[in-house]
């Protein structure tokens, strides 16, 4: 019997070593090697030991400090919206709705497309002088925007084009959270004379506080790693009002050369992230305590 379960044990850990290497290879290794270089001023010809100096540095980068306010920023705009939009749309499909299932391939489909095709889309939509969103307005008899060249319209312009894409993915969770809530709530509900909004209140939006809770903490993982609609659409500009931290990360590395500085913006990301985290299942922990009281 020990035999066999020491075979066991062995055949279960090489189907398990090709994704342990490539973890190690590709994310284990790498953020070690990222951690070891924010300590020092290594760039293409030289690396010196620097200690703390890039941390305490990042706290004087006017720059750097505006990327952590636009990432902030993002991460508020696209969260908040979708969810809301998100849980309103499930709602509305998940009951026995005439095309239903349609609706729900055409929403979620952005969702499956790659940000290079959506962010190409979006800037043809945006054109100041040939895109749709510009047309709209001249044919309401409305001033027109250039979305992204302007520095109070081009983050929320990226915004919009995220919700868009991204709505997909916060309605399919919700609609499984839906499919999760007992059938005879709803009926002891309206068995009391309850109201529609009474019920959505009272019942739906108790139920689904851990998929609201993991589409928070999914969201703000996602958000706060944004970097190719960025890139693409505004490269950080106008007079950096997009520009993010892994846009930073990026321009401060592969375009500066400033790889030690880079790599202490990756720890700070990676820090911030965990940390948010940290607090969002601290804060939902408590949350579901206090319900379940």
């Amino acid at each position: 019997m020990k035999r066999n379960r020491l075979m066991y044990d062995y055949e279960a850990y090489v189907l398990i070593l090709p994704n342990v290497i490539l973890y190690a290879a590709f994310i284990l290794i790498p953020a070690i090697g990222t951690i070891g270089l924010s300590f020092t001023d290594f760039n293409i010809f030289q690396s010196n030991f620097v200690g703390l100096r890039n941390y305490t540095r990042l706290l004087d980068d006017a720059r750097f400090l505006r990327s952590l306010g636009n990432t902030l920023y993002y991460t508020v705009g696209t969260i908040v919206p979708s969810l809301v939009l998100g849980l309103l749309i499930a709602v509305v499909l998940n009951n026995p709705v005439r095309g239903r299932a349609g609706f729900r391939m055409v929403i979620f489909l952005p969702h499956v497309l790659s940000v290079v095709a959506v962010s190409l889309a979006w800037m043809y939509l945006y054109n100041p002088s040939a895109g749709v969103f510009n047309q709209l307005l001249r044919q309401m008899g409305l001033p027109r925007f250039d979305w992204l060249r302007d520095p109070d319209m081009a983050m929320p312009s990226i915004i919009a084009m995220q919700i868009w894409n991204g709505l997909g993915y916060y309605m399919v969770v919700y609609l499984a959270g839906l499919q999760t809530i007992p059938d005879y709530l709803y009926e002891v509900a309206d068995m009391d004379g309850a109201s529609r909004p009474r019920k959505f209140f009272s019942i739906t939006l108790p139920m689904l506080a851990a998929t609201t809770f993991f589409l928070i903490v999914t969201g703000v993982i996602f958000s706060f790693q944004v970097f190719g609609q960025v890139y693409i659409m505004t490269r950080g500009g106008p007079l950096n009002r997009t520009t993010t931290i892994v846009h930073q990360i990026y321009y401060r590395g592969f375009e500066g050369y400033q790889m030690g500085y880079a790599s202490a913006m990756a720890v700070f990301l990676l820090l911030l992230t965990v940390t948010v985290t940290l607090v969002n299942i601290r804060v939902g922990r408590g949350r579901g305590a206090d319900d379940a009281a």
